[in-house]
């Protein structure tokens, strides 16, 4: 029997346009799955008369594999990973290569590659964005684990992800250990962090200027021409204009209640655990955590007061151009700060990220894929060590331009007691990063002040600590020296 070049476990839909994106490039695929039936219908069905092999059992699957032998799970994150992990290492060699492509926490990876390699056999966490259209015609896949894996992978990897226009495919090795799912974990906060921007356009858009479906429509189309050209501001587009068989907008009909996967949540813990600001897209975890107070927000607002939006009486097309600065240059910070997590996250870990390198595979097959990523990655090949993207003359220039716009759609959005959590949380960013001095002088006296926590002075070298005893009954006794 002819041997296949990979093995893929896991044949829900992602896993299905994986394998048929693998065999549409040349290669021979084995699947298999926990249910047989799932193997014999996409046999008979999607992958019927390709160059397939439904396996019939594990052993079956492994054995069908070319040496050094490539398994792919695209299978539930958690547990089920770890199962299959510990199915599969006594029928491989050494020198196989497990490949986990679901979204997994990458202190998982981290744990899994060390684990796996202590087996004598090596493995790659990677990132797969794009949902299931990408999969099918091209992702953008973020690698990482064993880094004498990728060689084996690469010609797979590089064939079936998406490609910029000069050819560049979409995927490039990340690091070793966890970083591949640590990258792809903070592609999704980004997405996250953008979905709300978008979110939050579309409501003022309904609810302070009054516009229609279609309106609104025919704006992001036209948005979707200029710098925010991107994956969600077209599929935004799209969304607004869909009507059902009745003729109604089917976005009117959904409830406002917004799910979520985990990995936000991680992105925004992973900040917290490096102190980075990652302000916006915190703000978005928590905007889809508000939404899904919907019988607490029903009943909230019959009882609390507040302005209700009242119609837009100014310039609207005026209003729209600054409302797309606005988006433009919230939309760049959330780029700044998840870029700045992973700079802390690399120190941290003893990664060495190509952040260029990471703007060029979000450019395509992504679901954050935009045309200002190749802006963020010229930015990176100018300056390698740019410690915030916003200190790139592009992007300095583009957010001054765009800040008098900005402050005015959050000033009416504020006035009108319309939530713009994280347009706002983008300007509260740029505007105390810029500054030179920010109010934690006070901060710090009132921690010296109940905890004796000390404080450094401007007119002492830094590293110097001091204490006050505010009261006169404090003693000279100090806690510690502070910790940001």
């Amino acid at each position: 029997m002819e041997k296949s070049d990979i093995g893929l476990i896991g044949l829900a839909v992602m896993g299905e346009n994986l394998v048929l994106n693998m065999e549409s490039k040349g290669f021979r695929v084995s699947v298999y799955n926990r249910t047989q039936e799932k193997v014999d219908n996409f046999m008979e069905g999607r992958g019927a008369g390709k160059n397939i092999y439904g396996a019939s059992s594990l052993e079956d699957f492994v054995s069908s594999l070319k040496a050094p032998r490539k398994v792919f799970l695209m299978i539930k994150a958690g547990k089920a990973v770890d199962d299959f992990i510990e199915k599969l290492l006594p029928l491989l060699d050494k020198g196989d290569i497990i490949i986990d492509g679901g979204n997994t926490h990458f202190p998982d990876t981290t744990r899994r590659t060390a684990y796996v390699e202590s087996k004598g056999l090596l493995y790659i966490g990677t990132g797969v964005s794009g949902g299931e259209e990408g999969a099918l015609n091209g992702p953008s896949m973020m690698p990482g684990g064993s880094p004498q894996a990728w060689p084996h992978v690469k010609p797979i990897f590089q064939s079936i992800c998406a490609k910029v226009s000069d050819g560049t495919p979409c995927c490039d090795w990340v690091g070793e250990g966890g970083a591949g799912h640590f990258v792809k974990m903070v592609h999704n906060g980004i997405e996250y962090g953008d979905i709300q921007l978008i979110c939050e356009c579309y409501s003022i858009m309904k609810n302070l200027l009054g516009m229609s479906n279609e309106q609104m429509h025919e704006t992001f189309a036209e948005w979707n021409k200029g710098d925010l050209d991107s994956y969600l501001i077209e599929i935004t587009r799209d969304i607004l204009a869909k009507k059902d068989e009745d003729g109604n907008y089917v976005l009117d009909y959904i409830l406002d209640t917004a799910g979520q996967k985990g990995t936000g949540k991680w992105t925004a813990i992973a900040a917290l655990d490096t102190g980075v600001p990652l302000t916006l897209i915190a703000e978005s975890v928590f905007a889809r955590s508000l939404s899904a107070q919907k019988k607490e927000r029903v009943a909230a607002s019959k009882i609390l007061k507040g302005p209700k939006p009242q119609k837009y009486t100014g310039d609207i097309k005026v209003f729209l151009n600054d409302m797309e600065k606005a988006l433009f240059a919230a939309k760049v910070v959330s780029y700044a700060q998840g870029f700045n997590l992973m700079r802390a996250a690399a120190e941290e870990y003893g990664w060495n990220l190509n952040y260029g390198g990471i703007a060029l595979m979000w450019r395509g097959g992504c679901i954050i894929r935009s045309v200002f990523l190749g802006k963020i990655k010229e930015a990176f090949d100018k300056n390698p060590d740019i410690p915030n993207i916003l200190l790139d003359s592009y992007f300095t220039e583009k957010l001054a331009a765009a800040q008098s716009g900005w402050r005015n759609v959050l000033a009416e959005a504020v006035k009108n007691g319309i939530p713009v959590p994280c347009l706002s949380a983008g300007l509260e960013y740029y505007d105390g990063y810029r500054s030179e001095r920010l109010p934690a002088n006070l901060l710090q006296a009132q921690r010296d002040y109940f905890g004796a926590h000390t404080y450094e002075r401007i007119d002492r070298e830094r590293g110097e600590f001091f204490h006050t005893n505010w009261t006169g009954e404090g003693g000279d006794t100090v806690a510690g020296t502070y910790n940001a």
